[in-house]
């Protein structure tokens, strides 16, 4: 037992807790991965983009990881801003209003979006036509993605930001040394709470954000069967 086990005799619940803690953390960053590059096949696939696929680094901090996820939505959206100025520029002022106006019937706003991809890509879908107006006029980017982004940043410049994501295959004693660099109670029991606010705030967004995407992924594969 280390010495610091026996100074606080509550270290190795809190360590344990910390470990699982961090596997949730992890878990939760993957589930976004795998979305995040959901969505960006159905970008690449249907509107003609080209965004690079991404994959945790398992070497890496969970800074870096962060800041992985944080630039590809930032790409989609991107991409996702194209497409808006595309249709505003093709489209008379009138019809493109009609895109965001919330009592227009979707239909027509597919219908609207299509014949503009069909110049921009030479043959378009309804498909193609049906995501950006989803993305267009859903809260995916002014909400969800802000919120994830926010907490992403948030995550990575916290105590939890320069611990690398395979701690999990470190002893105990350098687990906590990447986390705190000490063992003391007080230090453990501030990176448990760190850990508690940051991953309950980002499950809950990380949850909305996957959802959004899950929408418009169903809505994709409804249409090709």
């Amino acid at each position: 037992m280390a010495l610091s086990d026996l100074l606080y005799p509550d270290n190795p619940k809190r360590r344990q807790e910390l470990i699982q803690l961090h596997q949730e953390l992890l878990d939760c960053m993957s589930a976004n991965f795998h979305a995040t590059n959901e969505l960006a096949g159905v970008l690449n696939e249907h509107l003609g983009c080209t965004i690079t696929r991404i994959q945790m680094r398992e070497s890496s901090t969970v800074k870096e990881n962060c800041d992985i996820i944080i630039q590809a939505i930032s790409e989609i959206q991107h991409q996702v801003q194209k497409i808006d100025s595309n249709l505003k520029e093709k489209l008379e002022p009138v019809l493109y209003q009609k895109l965001y106006d919330i009592k227009e019937p979707e239909l027509e706003k597919i219908a609207i979006a299509h014949k503009v991809f069909s110049i921009l890509l030479g043959e378009a879908t309804s498909t193609a036509a049906m995501v950006a107006i989803k993305l267009l006029s859903s809260n995916f980017i002014t909400l969800t993605v802000s919120k994830l982004i926010s907490l992403l940043a948030q995550i990575g410049a916290s105590v939890l930001g320069g611990v690398t994501i395979t701690i999990l295959g470190l002893g105990i004693e350098m687990i906590l040394h990447a986390i705190l660099g000490a063992v003391e109670r007080n230090q453990l029991l501030a990176a448990v709470r760190s850990y508690e606010k940051h991953l309950t705030e980002f499950k809950a967004s990380s949850e909305k954000y996957q959802c959004a995407i899950r929408e418009v992924t169903s809505l994709v594969r409804q249409q090709v069967q």
